[in-house]
């Protein structure tokens, strides 16, 4: 069978461990869908032993949203274009953003996506290539809460051990309900082999970075960045199954360096297109 866009994959070596916003389970490469309420690292995370943040210090984040109901985090990085994870998308679904809310139910501005670039490479099984552009059908308007944040030129690999954050409004713990406010929280970049040691196959070191601390993303906060000195270095992909609270496995997030010729091609081509 074959698992939707946003599926969790579990690894079963030593402990279950989950990926995205349904989930999935593999033994002998046979995998088998089971029921599984939308899961906070990969797809649908919220803020652990985070604080709430300042209203509208992160004027990029968006609320992408299902039906009018917070999805997944994501991210302006332009006046078109928002940038998520792939899992958050389902065939058929038609999403939308909020942007320039802190909470967001007290927003009511919803703009329609126009195109959903999901990369192409994209795998849901392991949440490879977990990385989405949405194109907004109408350029947002740059204020004091809504903005775009920079991303970065080259690719080249995030030092260990650099102290960066997470922000979104998924749940503060395993059991907990969704945040209507947004939450934020530091995290510390880990090396890349020991995250490799930790989740094996599952773990690209080219095309993922790793993150913890004593906070990190659960349900709901998909999608969202981590951002390191003001830049925006991933997107907020996948964590341990039903284990926000106390992860013996580290927090993963897409590489957004590893995509910047496919960022790149899609932001300049719609420009062109404009023009």
């Amino acid at each position: 069978s074959k698992a939707n866009r946003g599926n969790t994959l579990i690894r079963q070596n030593t402990m279950n461990v989950s990926v995205t916003l349904f989930q999935f389970y593999f033994s002998f490469n046979q995998p088998i869908l089971i029921f599984l309420f939308p899961f906070l690292a990969s797809v649908q995370v919220g803020i652990v032993n985070g604080t709430e943040a300042k209203p509208h210090s992160r004027p990029y984040m968006v609320s992408v949203q299902s039906y009018n109901k917070h999805k997944c985090g994501g991210f302006l990085v332009s006046e078109q274009f928002v940038m998520t994870a792939a899992h958050c998308f389902k065939e058929g679904e038609k999403l939308t953003v909020v942007v320039g809310a802190h909470d967001y139910t007290h927003s009511s501005r919803h703009m329609d996506v126009k195109f959903y670039h999901i990369h192409p490479g994209y795998e849901s099984k392991r949440l490879l290539n977990d990385i989405m552009l949405l194109q907004l059908h109408e350029k947002v308007n740059k204020s004091k809460n809504v903005n775009w944040i920079s991303i970065p030129k080259k690719n080249k690999d995030i030092k260990t051990k650099v102290k960066c954050s997470v922000a979104g409004w998924g749940k503060k713990n395993t059991k907990g309900a969704a945040s209507a406010k947004l939450m934020e929280v530091d995290v510390t970049i880990i090396d890349a082999k020991e995250c490799k040691k930790y989740w094996g196959k599952n773990y690209s070191t080219s095309r993922m970075v790793c993150a913890g601390g004593r906070g990190g993303f659960c349900q709901g906060d998909s999608g969202g960045p981590l951002v390191c000195n003001n830049l925006a270095v991933g997107v907020v992909s996948f964590n341990e199954l039903n284990n926000c609270n106390s992860p013996k496995l580290p927090n993963v997030y897409t590489k957004i360096s590893k995509f910047l010729s496919w960022i790149k091609a899609i932001l300049e081509g719609v420009k062109q297109e404009l023009d």
